[in-house]
């Protein structure tokens, strides 16, 4: 009982926001740092990054987000998995450079997951969140004309994610198991060192590994489960029952979840979410339509209202500070296109050609983004939820979509819970697998420092379903920011690197198109 008590001491959060809040303010502030707008309104400077380089590889790629939108369907299907399984003497494109390790049967496929759990494991860790309340701050700020910046934002995305998963797969270490370890910190060493700059490489590399620990353990992590329990403390627990705003009970059930998991590994995980996904994402959907039926009159004057908004000013302000600071912001980036993050899950899958992993990652920030929060986004508008003299913060934002919901059938908000508790799970899970593969990257690969980081990972559940975590939260969406910032500087040198990988799929897979 020691344990329950010391979590559930009232100076846990003064403590811990304590901590963060000193020792790492100016870090906050430094990555942080707003690019003034108007007089009240500022971008930080990393979104703007974000914004700028999403638009320079669709330009790149030659709108590459558009034009193998159907391809990547294909590649999810399966179409063209007789490619994959070709041995190196039935095709020359196969010759061709490759950087993965050669294992001891090279005519094996390597990597650990097929396409489709490859796409569900990254998609679990994008769709949270961000999606839910992310939307709702974003229409408190700018209206309903924020959804249109909003949808474009996603669509740019979807070329971002393309050139870092490529990446990923093609910079990827297969061990001597058949374990794979990928990510940007592989293909900022590797494919810097390949163009001469193999100090710069190491050092990015190293900064990248750092923040992207730091984000798991918060925003992958703490945040998620401290969200997600205090929309089911206000949902399904009663103001009487001994379970309150018992947060650490919430919290140990859910390390307990998480940890038997994350235990087995890439394989274990992604069994898991491309069960869960789908699931998931279709009871929110379902929910969200209905709604959207019973209200189906007033569909095209929310269309009329997004379109008309989204040129006022108020929207502009709404879909970039909106959507990109507060729902990317409190959603772990929503999409987290440019971040690099989802290039470390993507890496592995079984493929002999990085581009093809690279088209069926365009998808997820449709799915995330442009599907997901714009019909939450429209949920909203119908319901009449949307008011801009109010700006609201992250947890009133998810009991504002739970009314919405609610607006259709009195008992939704249920299954709103349901759904907020399986994204968070997932999120877990699928964070937990990028601060381990960033982990091993500086402590090494043993099953000693692999135990230890899940043993964290889980300590930090049941501190986060406790705590309020201010500060802790500034400081975690800070180390997803920065994570940016060395990703991004290797996505614009290793661009032509992804150009001649993916002249090299399109030919392999030519006669197969139709």
């Amino acid at each position: 009982m020691l344990f329950p008590c010391i979590i559930s001491e009232q100076n846990l959060d003064e403590n811990i926001n304590r901590v963060f809040g000193d020792a790492t303010s100016w870090f906050v502030d430094a990555i942080l740092a707003e690019i003034p707008i108007t007089e009240t309104v500022g971008i930080p400077w990393v979104v703007v990054v974000l914004i700028l380089g999403a638009g320079y590889f669709t330009l790149y790629f030659k709108f590459i987000n558009v034009r193998s939108f159907y391809t990547a369907i294909q590649v999810v299907r399966g179409k063209y998995d007789a490619v994959e399984n070709l041995d190196q003497e039935g095709s020359n494109d196969l010759s061709s450079e490759s950087t993965l390790v050669k294992e001891k049967n090279t005519d094996d496929v390597n990597g650990e997951v097929s396409h489709f759990q490859a796409l569900t494991t990254a998609v679990s860790a994008t769709v949270g969140l961000g999606n839910i309340a992310g939307v709702a701050i974003a229409l408190s700020i700018g209206g309903a004309g924020a959804t249109l910046w909003m949808i474009i934002i996603g669509v740019l995305g979807m070329s971002s994610k393309f050139v870092e998963c490529t990446l990923g797969v093609k910079y990827r270490e297969v061990d001597s198991d058949g374990k794979v370890f990928g990510g940007p910190m592989y293909y900022l060493t590797k494919g810097l060192g390949e163009k001469g700059y193999a100090k710069l490489g190491k050092v990015l590399s190293v900064l990248f590994a750092i923040m992207c620990i730091g984000g798991s353990f918060g925003g992958g992590n703490m945040f998620q489960v401290n969200q997600a329990f205090k929309l089911f403390d206000h949902v399904i627990i009663s103001d009487n029952s001994m379970l309150h705003g018992q947060g650490w009970v919430f919290g140990v059930i859910m390390a307990i979840l998480v940890g038997v998991v994350i235990i087995g590994g890439i394989k274990k995980i992604a069994s898991v979410t491309d069960k869960i996904v789908p699931f998931m994402v279709l009871i929110y959907i379902a929910a969200v339509l209905i709604v959207l039926v019973l209200y189906s009159s007033a569909i095209p004057a929310a269309f009329r209202a997004i379109w008309e908004g989204a040129f006022h000013p108020e929207g502009v302000m709404g879909g970039f500070v909106g959507v990109l600071v507060q729902g990317f912001r409190r959603g772990a980036f929503s999409n987290e296109a440019g971040v690099g993050s989802a290039s470390i899950a993507h890496s592995a899958v079984k493929t002999r050609f990085p581009a093809s992993e690279g088209l069926v990652a365009l998808l997820e920030p449709f799915i995330d983004t442009v599907v997901v929060c714009t019909m939450t986004a429209l949920v909203l508008i119908i319901t009449g939820q949307v008011d801009t003299s109010t700006e609201i913060d992250f947890e009133q934002g998810v009991l504002l979509t739970a009314s919405a919901l609610e607006s259709g059938v009195s008992w939704f908000p249920y299954l709103l819970t349901i759904a907020v508790l399986l994204f968070a799970f997932s999120s877990m899970i699928s964070w937990s697998y990028y601060g381990y593969q960033a982990w091993s990257y500086l402590f090494g690969r043993s099953k000693r420092t692999e135990y230890l980081y899940k043993f964290i990972f889980c300590c930090f559940t049941v501190i986060g379903a406790a705590a309020t975590l201010n500060a802790v939260t500034d400081f975690s969406d800070a180390m997803i920011f920065a994570m940016m910032v060395p990703n991004m500087i290797g996505l614009f040198l290793l661009s032509p690197k992804v150009k001649d990988e993916l002249i090299r799929y399109k030919k392999s897979i030519a006669g197969r198109i139709k």
